[in-house]
């Protein structure tokens, strides 16, 4: 008989723990990243005593009550929302994003990263710093101080294309903008003519911003294309120490009327840039996009991806600690296993608010049965205390 109110007491323990589960669970409904716990019970069979009561043994042994399972982290994907935030990053897949704090390293399905002053990437409140692959596959912490400005480049090379078209007689193209070495900015126009007695060959004159000429050259064309012989020409300013090469040799000169689509298809060279953008691109990589329209790919976003996701611990602000040796892999989102980096989304919790409420419910009830067989118990043993006065 005493041995029945302990196993209603098994009961309210095993279900004040599951009350305790499913409460955090719901208290976490808005939590980003946050990750719901699954919740089981199991019996308590076997023989044995305890203060002198006989449970039974054999096949005579009678149950011992219940006992709450560990819980098991519920991975499933979350809500992706939008955040409009490039540095609020979400894995659309089953991995992990890695962050490095000295020795220690935590891992999370989701974050708002900042810059801080020593321009690491940290995941915002903490320091624990976003890590990318280096050469090896190893996780190291990001660092954007070596990549805030780009440097100039130098224009050498101008190609262009389209056609030049054979019954017109000047065509022209106007600002076209080209750095120095140093990232000065210069304009050039580029103006082409050709007499109307001389239908394959024009000049190609270059003028600058002040509308001083800087050089003028020959361009022939033979049926229509250019000649092999002088495809490239090279002009060269002694002011700003610019030596450019164009390239005809993707053009035409067919009869299209008066108008030429002649254009500037591509000019290298640009000036100094500073940082607009900080994202994650479509291939995992950590890009910087600059103001000179230049950008930058400071490595592989590290995702982790574990052999048994129930060896990691949760901690605060939705991170988790592991500690299996040998059981993680470190990986970059262009591999299946660990899914894409989507910026500018922050994964929501995946609670299923429904789910939690039946739980409750079933844990109320057990809760309530268990109390019951306490309160049967102590009439019993009230009635067995009472014989001695009725004899």
């Amino acid at each position: 008989m005493f041995g029945s109110i302990y196993i209603g007491l098994s009961g309210l323990n095993a279900y004040s723990q599951g009350l305790k589960t499913v409460s955090n669970n719901v208290s976490n409904l808005n939590s980003a990243g946050f990750k719901a716990s699954d919740i089981s019970f199991s019996d308590i069979y076997g023989g044995g005593s305890a203060g002198g009561l006989n449970y039974g043994a054999g096949y005579r042994a009678q149950g011992h009550g219940v006992s709450f399972d560990d819980v098991t982290i519920n991975f499933s994907q979350g809500e992706l929302r939008q955040t409009g935030r490039d540095l609020d990053l979400a894995i659309d897949g089953g991995g992990f994003l890695t962050l490095i704090d000295g020795d220690r390293t935590y891992y999370a399905r989701t974050g708002s990263f900042v810059i801080d002053e020593d321009g690491h990437v940290v995941l915002a409140g903490t320091d624990l710093r976003l890590a990318v692959l280096d050469s090896g596959g190893r996780p190291v912490g990001l660092n954007i101080d070596t990549a805030r400005t780009s440097p100039p480049e130098q224009t050498t090379k101008i190609v262009f294309s389209d056609n030049l078209s054979s019954t017109a007689t000047t065509h022209t193209i106007s600002d076209l903008k080209l750095f120095d070495e140093g990232g000065g900015e210069h304009l050039w126009t580029i103006a082409l003519t050709r007499e109307e007695t001389v239908p394959n060959q024009w000049t190609v004159q270059v003028t600058d911003g002040d509308g001083d000429e800087i050089g003028s050259q020959t361009l022939n064309f033979v049926g229509g294309l250019p000649d092999i012989a002088n495809t490239t020409l090279t002009f060269e300013d002694s002011d700003s120490g610019l030596s450019v090469a164009f390239d005809f040799s993707g053009i035409t000169s067919f009869s299209s009327g008066t108008v030429s689509t002649l254009r500037a298809s591509q000019v290298d060279g640009h000036g100094t840039g500073t940082i607009t953008t900080l994202t994650v691109n479509e291939q995992g990589q950590f890009e910087i996009a600059y103001s000179n329209e230049e950008t930058r790919e400071l490595g592989a976003i590290a995702l982790a991806d574990f052999r048994d996701p129930q060896k990691l611990q949760q901690r605060s602000n939705g991170l988790f600690a592991h500690s299996g040796f040998g059981q993680v892999q470190y990986l970059s989102a262009q591999d299946s296993r660990v899914g894409s980096i989507l910026s500018g989304r922050l994964e929501a919790s995946n609670v299923d608010l429904g789910a939690q409420f039946g739980d409750l419910i079933l844990i109320q009830r057990g809760f309530q049965a268990s109390s019951q067989i306490i309160s049967v118990n102590n009439d019993m043993i009230q009635q067995l205390f009472g014989i001695r006065g009725q004899g």
